[in-house]
């Protein structure tokens, strides 16, 4: 790190500490420490950590802690020391559900009080949120209302790809529902302020077909000339650099190039399949729409390897990282 002071403070929730979450956390901190002109602060709790970061052998100094700038050697920790030692590494549990809701809640205080930047969530477990008593199906919903957001949306960066979702966990039959005129213009001019707002520049826009080959003028469906083109095309008159419909199965791969700088998917798998096919473990979740910075791994709690020390860290080092960029291009753009 350079100027501990002035670098970008980026806090990171552990997720559910019965996943891999504390693991990929310490391991992509330890492998960022020294590389990065960022300060991480770890939520989660510090005695935990400190067991997992001795099993893992990071050689990272957990202290707790301090409103005050501290020696760039220490990792600091807020520490929530909420748990104990009744919950079982790569099960579900109430008390590690309610743990993993506590830490994101905390976080926003955080970012509210001005102590960070922007924060970066390690995976959590949807059932085990319930569990814990969090009536919330994942991170992107919970940060909207912690944060009294009406209007946000599931995003993924890997790389020059951005991947704007209209829908995410729906049925496939409900996701074809929900593709309506209305519905995609507003997404596409939310997406235009919102890319363009992150990136501090205006942005280019692609939009996916539904059919194959974006039904190929009609002969695989009608969808792309009687919703998605119009929908377009108001986008257009109203100044917003956007096009297509274009065949979902050669779009991302342009947008992977640099062709465009966001692209919208029409249904959850025609993003993530892309998304995941093109870069893997290095693809990031970005909530667009809130009032502030968060990013996130591209993957889950992988209850089935937590606490094998063998998890890949590469997503959580990227959303960190991600994390720290886009404060960076937030503060340029004030100056």
């Amino acid at each position: 790190m350079s100027d501990v002071n002035s670098a970008p403070i980026i806090g990171i929730t552990i997720g559910n500490p019965a996943g891999i979450g504390p693991e990929i956390v310490l391991r992509s901190v330890a492998g960022l420490k020294g590389e990065l002109d960022m300060r991480p602060i770890l939520i989660g709790d510090l005695a935990f950590l400190s067991e997992q970061n001795d099993l893992l052998k990071t050689g990272l100094k957990l202290v707790p802690h301090a409103s005050a700038s501290i020696d760039p050697d220490f990792i600091e920790v807020v520490d929530l020391g909420n748990l104990g030692r009744t919950f079982e590494i790569g099960e579900e549990s109430e008390i590690s559900g309610r743990a993993s809701g506590e830490y994101i809640e905390r976080a926003v205080e955080l970012w509210r009080e001005g102590t960070i930047d922007a924060i970066a969530t390690a995976p959590i477990s949807k059932r085990s949120l319930a569990m814990g008593g969090y009536d919330f199906p994942g991170h992107t919903e919970f940060l909207a209302a912690l944060t009294g957001t009406d209007r946000f949306a599931m995003s993924f960066f890997a790389e020059k790809l951005r991947v704007v979702l209209i829908s995410a966990h729906v049925s496939l039959i409900e996701a074809i529902g929900l593709i309506t005129h209305d519905r995609l213009l507003d997404l596409i001019r939310f997406t235009d302020v919102s890319l363009s707002a992150l990136l501090s520049r205006p942005v280019r826009l692609a939009v996916a077909g539904l059919n194959p080959h974006a039904s190929e003028d009609g002969m695989f469906g009608t969808e792309e000339a009687s919703v998605i083109l119009p929908a377009i095309e108001e986008a257009v008159k109203e100044g917003i650099d956007a096009s297509g419909p274009f065949s979902p199965d050669t779009i991302f791969l342009r947008g992977f190039r640099g062709e465009f700088d966001g692209v919208i998917a029409c249904y959850h798998d025609q993003a993530t399949i892309a998304v995941k096919s093109l870069s893997f473990g290095s693809a990031v979740n970005v909530t667009l729409g809130l009032p502030l910075i968060r990013t996130s791994v591209d993957h889950g709690t992988a209850f089935d390897i937590a606490g094998k020390g063998i998890a890949e860290h590469s997503s959580m080092t990227a959303a960190i990282k991600l994390a720290a960029d886009l404060v960076q291009i937030g503060r340029s753009n004030q100056e």
